[in-house]
């Protein structure tokens, strides 16, 4: 019929429920799972601090003003309270023009996509796509059922922001770890995109171990995650066994759960470590969860035990790369290098990935590794990564014989101290990811000739002898958590010049390689300044009539 025919069709067009929660938007909210000094909107702000604030400093919050009509959030003080609180209303705001927005029903610019990356393999069906003078953004077919695409609460469960803690099933994904004193407390979440490694004491007992819960694998896998309309099983990954005397043998199987038990006074299959991992995609939703763990026995002797509990994640087909600090360095990490590959289509776009050598496969700056021979042709392909404000310093030995020819030695030495594929950008930071193009620091290369005074010779050959690396860095941030940043590195090529030897003589030649790191820091500003002082000589009778 038509009645049911127009109800339909209305149905199907009605506009999408609101998609921002302006009580839930806070853009003062900076510091994570810290409390923002007069951010009247900041969840982490208790009643205390909000009475210690002077002013709101965002007062009202909205979401898009090209809306015809939305919700408002508005903060203030209460001053006469005693003591002083915040004030939240929820009210309604009217656009009072005309040209407004009365429906936002497209559903593409709700959230932010990540864009394509162009690589060699798309770069030709995104040249086609986007390579002409316009191009369309409509999607390929329009599905106005809003209903079925945005269930209720979808998004509230599916897509986590960091720190916040994950879900299951009875409640959050539990990271063992010791609160007050070493021993292990169950209570603690485990944070999204938080990578965690705790280790407590566990009081134990053999003739109990069958019935306490922290020693099975189902108490840490019987939880599912809460990943959006449907739930993510932790899977075992892999169990490794470990003995008495702490030999560790990986089984070849883990379909099968190993649960504790009693066998011959000893507590067999009780759980010494857990490291999970959970793969996530760009927007936030967890798609797997994984578990190793660490079986071993418990003599009966025993009253506690040492656990440990790890947790990691990783987007989505990318490769897991090791930080050296988040963000800034840690003393003794070794520092991240890249290099941005050869015929890569835009000039102006760096695209960061890990060196391709068994002596950098974690995309790191190395230099020279001494060898106990001190040849330096031995010592070829022999590199050690350079760790952070760490002064390093080594070298070899370089026999030349007459029979040894100029430009074959100088690209050898060059090999030797600058490795096979030399890296040309740094990371500023230990956490700096591959596309952030600003926050690499290309490498200074530079080239320094040291001539070797001798009789006039016949002929002459120019190699390089040493490679010097400078490290500036800087600290960043907050002075009372100031993070390490790199600023500025040079490497520094130095080459001599080698005169042709007589026959059947040979000569021994020092090469060396070096990294130094500089701090640059400005001080820090005083609070006061000191008194002038002042040299003069007064009257001899200022002081009259006293003495």
């Amino acid at each position: 019929p038509a009645d049911v025919h127009d109800a339909a069709k209305a149905r199907v067009r009605s506009p999408p429920a609101p998609v921002t929660d302006v009580a839930r938007l806070c853009v003062c909210d900076l510091l994570v799972a810290q409390c923002d000094v007069n951010c009247c909107c900041d969840p982490d702000c208790s009643a205390e601090d909000f009475s210690l604030f002077t002013t709101c400093s965002v007062p009202l919050v909205t979401g898009d003003s090209q809306l015809c009509s939305q919700k408002a959030a508005v903060y203030s003080l209460d001053v006469e309270a005693n003591p002083p609180e915040r004030i939240f209303k929820l009210i309604d705001q009217v656009n009072p023009s005309i040209f407004c927005i009365h429906a936002t029903n497209y559903k593409q610019a709700l959230y932010l996509k990540s864009p394509e990356i162009p690589t060699p393999e798309n770069f030709d069906q995104l040249l086609a796509k986007f390579g002409g003078a316009t191009f369309s953004a409509e999607p390929d077919s329009w599905n106005l059922d809003t209903d079925a695409q945005n269930p209720p609460d979808a998004n509230e469960t599916s897509r986590y922001e960091y720190g916040v803690p994950v879900q299951t099933e009875d409640a959050f994904l539990r990271l063992p770890s010791p609160v007050v004193s070493s021993w292990c407390s169950d209570a603690n979440p485990a944070g999204f995109l938080v990578n965690q490694a705790t280790k407590c004491i566990r009081s134990v007992s053999v003739e109990k171990c069958d019935s306490i819960q922290a020693l099975s694998m189902l108490f840490y896998i019987n939880s599912s995650i809460l990943a959006s309309v449907f739930q993510v099983n932790i899977t075992v990954q892999s169990i490794a066994v470990q003995s008495l005397n702490g030999m560790r043998t990986l089984l070849s199987s883990s379909d099968v759960l190993r649960l504790p038990m009693v066998l011959d006074e000893l507590c067999i299959n009780a759980v010494l470590g857990v490291n999970y991992h959970i793969t996530h995609t760009d927007t936030g939703e967890i798609i797997e969860a994984a578990a190793a763990f660490v079986l071993g026995a418990i003599s009966k002797e025993a009253l506690s035990i040492e656990q440990s509990f790890e947790i990691s994640f990783t987007q989505e087909n990318t490769q897991p790369v090791p930080l050296s600090g988040n963000p800034g360095y840690v003393v003794g990490l070794p520092v991240r290098a890249g290099f941005q590959p050869q015929g890569y289509p835009f000039p102006a776009a760096f695209l960061f990935a890990a060196l391709a050598l068994s002596s950098n496969k974690h995309s790191q700056l190395t230099i020279l590794h001494s060898t106990s021979t001190q040849d330096c042709l031995a010592a070829q392909g022999a590199r050690a990564p350079v760790l952070f404000g760490y002064n390093m310093i080594s070298g070899c030995k370089l026999r030349i014989t007459a029979a040894m020819k100029c430009q074959p030695l100088a690209q050898t030495l060059l090999d030797v101290l600058k490795g096979q594929s030399f890296p040309e950008y740094v990371a500023s930071f230990g956490n700096s990811q591959a596309q952030d193009v600003l926050d690499w620091v290309p490498i200074t290369q530079l080239h320094i000739s040291e001539q070797m005074i001798s009789h006039p010779l016949q002929s002459s050959c120019q190699i390089p002898v040493s490679l010097g690396i400078e490290v500036k860095w800087t600290k960043y941030g907050s002075l009372v958590n100031p993070q390490a940043r790199i600023v500025n590195v040079t490497a520094t090529i130095t080459t001599t010049t080698l005169k042709q030897l007589p026959s059947g003589r040979e000569r021994i030649i020092p090469i060396t390689s070096s990294v130094v790191f500089t701090d640059i820091s400005s001080p820090a500003e005083p609070s006061y300044k000191a008194w002038p002082t002042i040299n003069i000589k007064l009257p001899f009778d200022f002081f009259y009539p006293f003495v």
